[in-house]
């Protein structure tokens, strides 16, 4: 427990973790949107960090995670009027659709997962506090800003100054604003928008900004300073800067110890994002591949790299987590407890250790596979699943893993369809009827199904 080290954000270097209090862990992750489907980029977030979570739970932290969900926006106003129904309605419709997509990737629930709409008192208590201390003001058209230059050490996280941000500000004709850096505690309502998204305030009806939904959510949930502040590298700027801004405007002390920030789903060259129109949605990408490959191959990369998605990548982890499967089929573990002790064990725990390395974690597992392929020592199956399902993978049974389809479980009339074949291949070698013995084979293997002929049982068949 006390060799983990991370790579912070704000400090630019991988730094031994303490946390604040001795054996617990308070960590909070900025969630998704809900207006639309998880792409991969969220698959992304959800995973890796589910992944951080697990770990340290299983190197023995009591861990805190927090979550949240965004449920009022202007993407989100926007969709429900084009949808002609409450944003309510929209918002819960999303939350489900989430929930599914990362229960298929086998995302653990945060033991947290508050919503915005429900701490807008906390929100209104937030920015009355910086009012207070200087860092707020109230602008001509009723939005309230936060005043940017009035927070010194601004820009700290993202390594970028004052005078670079000045330099890139783009002329705008019109503004209330002090100054073009300054950015929206509170937007005053407008009569276009919808009643359920106005909340009576100090400063009139209207909604809290973004950045100050996650300041007071993670501050009400987790404290005033805590361990570990995670999301998408996208969010490093501005939002987790802005985050920064307003909690130390109020508490006049540190925020977070350790910022943790995922890289990019990448394709062709170019980030995933909506704007781009070049995103998948989980739900698309999960009609073609296994949901536990789609988790694999995200643990594969390292979790600050970029992550170049394509259907290419996707099949190679297909493949190289059947053959993780295939050296547990017909095996059994002895025990379930894991020896950490044992020299694999040892080497996963290191490279875990490491800023969470997932890639030569991976290996580990690997070379483990080969030696349980070569010895079928009980031990080593052990082994081998109990570290693999510390990253939430290896959990399910090897022959029904084994008998999924490259998207899909395979459907009942199709495994049917199998076995009646299987048998008709049987009965035409109890005939010596070779040739169309090995017809069906053929058949079959020209399907993606490989049949495996032992000495003494049943023909058993897999996915190729």
């Amino acid at each position: 427990m006390n060799f983990l080290r991370i790579y912070n954000s704000l400090t630019r270097d991988k730094q031994l973790f303490i946390p604040n209090n001795p054996g617990e862990v308070r960590m909070y992750v900025c969630g998704m949107t809900v207006y639309d489907y998880c792409h991969v980029g969220h698959a992304r977030v959800m995973v890796v960090f589910d992944m951080v979570q697990r770990w340290l739970r299983t190197v023995g932290y009591d861990v805190t995670y927090v979550r949240n969900i965004t449920d009022v926006d202007d993407k989100i106003i926007k969709r429900a009027i084009e949808n002609r129904e409450t944003i309510c309605q929209l918002t819960t419709r999303f939350i489900q659709f989430m929930h599914e997509d990362a229960d298929a990737l086998g995302v653990q629930r945060p033991n947290y997962e508050p919503r915005a709409t429900d701490f807008i008192p906390q929100m209104i208590d937030m920015i009355s506090a910086l009012q207070r201390n200087g860092y707020a003001y109230q602008a001509p058209d009723g939005d309230v800003n936060y005043a940017v230059r009035k927070f010194t050490q601004y820009g700290r996280l993202s390594g970028k100054s004052l005078e670079d941000l000045r330099v890139g500000e783009r002329l705008v004709e019109k503004t209330t604003k002090q100054d073009l850096l300054d950015f929206v505690l509170w937007k005053s309502a407008k009569e276009s928008e919808p009643e359920e998204s106005k909340w009576p305030s100090p400063w009139g009806l209207g909604r809290p900004g973004w950045h100050i939904e996650c300041s007071a959510m993670s501050c009400q949930l987790l404290g005033k300073h805590f361990d570990i502040h995670g999301g998408g590298a996208d969010l490093q700027f501005p939002h987790h800067e802005n985050e920064i801004a307003q909690s130390e405007g109020v508490s006049g002390h540190s925020f977070v110890n350790y910022w943790m920030h995922n890289g990019f789903v990448r394709i062709d060259n170019e980030k995933m994002s909506k704007s781009l129109d070049n995103f998948f949605t989980v739900r698309e990408v999960l009609k073609k591949y296994d949901a536990e490959v789609v988790r694999f191959f995200i643990l594969r990369a390292q979790y600050r790299s970029p992550l170049n998605y394509s259907d290419l990548h996707l099949d190679d982890a297909s493949r190289a987590l059947t053959r993780l499967y295939t050296a547990l089929k017909d095996t059994s573990g002895d025990g379930d407890e894991l020896d950490w002790d044992e020299p694999y064990a040892q080497r996963f725990h290191s490279a875990m250790s490491d800023d969470f390395n997932t890639p030569v974690a991976i290996a580990v597992l690997f070379e483990l596979a080969h030696e349980v392929n070569k010895r079928r020592n009980p031990m080593l199956v052990r082994q081998l699943i109990g570290l693999g399902g510390t990253l939430g993978l290896l959990t399910r049974d090897p022959g029904n893993f084994l008998k999924c389809a490259v998207g899909v479980s395979i459907s009942d009339t199709l495994h049917i369809d199998i076995e009646a074949r299987i048998e008709l291949r049987a009965q035409a070698k109890r005939a010596r009827d070779f040739s169309l013995a090995d017809r069906i084979r053929d058949e079959l293997l020209a399907e993606g199904i490989v049949l495996e002929d032992r000495p003494g049982v049943a023909t058993q068949w897999r996915r190729a």
